[in-house]
């Protein structure tokens, strides 16, 4: 006989913890909460909303998201007011939390609420419409607590820029939590 087969050996499995997503972190929190999230994204294009929905459960949680691309879309479907777009543009702080806090009325649904909005806009590149830099970033998130917004201007090509965005959108949501 071999020298394997004479050894009585036990095995243990150690199974290390997977680091859970932010998107996963974010969800569970929403869950000890039993709150509601909703995206209203321009520079990441429904990323965001798109990262929660990948989480499986994620529809206990997940009432929807808003692509408003467009300037006239922000105001028209999400009510930011026309005035501020007409002066500032739709990068602009002021126009995220504008549409953080409206994202949870519009998918509010009678006795059903919004907790928490999160709101997207900025410059991905590779160009600039109006003049501010390539990489400039406006990300808010609104709660019944109050609205939090945070500006950056990024490093990086367009999808860099976008997937940083996200990131960066799943943990202020999470800080506000």
């Amino acid at each position: 006989m071999g020298e394997i087969d004479d050894l009585d050996v036990e095995t243990t499995i150690v199974r290390r913890k997977k680091r859970r997503s932010d998107a996963e972190r974010l969800l569970a929190r929403l869950d000890e909460l039993n709150w509601t999230v909703a995206t209203a994204e321009s520079l990441t294009g429904g990323l965001v909303a798109a990262s929660l929905v990948a989480v499986p459960g994620a529809s206990a949680h997940v009432r929807g998201g808003i692509v408003a691309y467009a300037t006239d879309v922000k105001q028209t479907v999400l009510g930011v007011d026309a005035t501020l777009l007409e002066l500032h543009g739709a990068v602009e702080s002021k126009v995220a939390r504008q549409m953080a806090d409206k994202v949870r009325d519009v998918l509010a649904d009678g006795d059903t609420r919004v907790d928490v909005g999160i709101a997207t806009t900025g410059i991905a590149g590779p160009g600039s419409p109006d003049g501010q830099p390539v990489g400039t970033v406006h990300i808010a998130v609104s709660t019944p607590l109050g609205t939090r917004v945070e500006s950056f201007v990024l490093e990086g090509d367009r999808e860099a820029i976008r997937a940083e965005t996200v990131r960066r959108s799943l943990r202020l949501a999470l800080s506000a939590l």
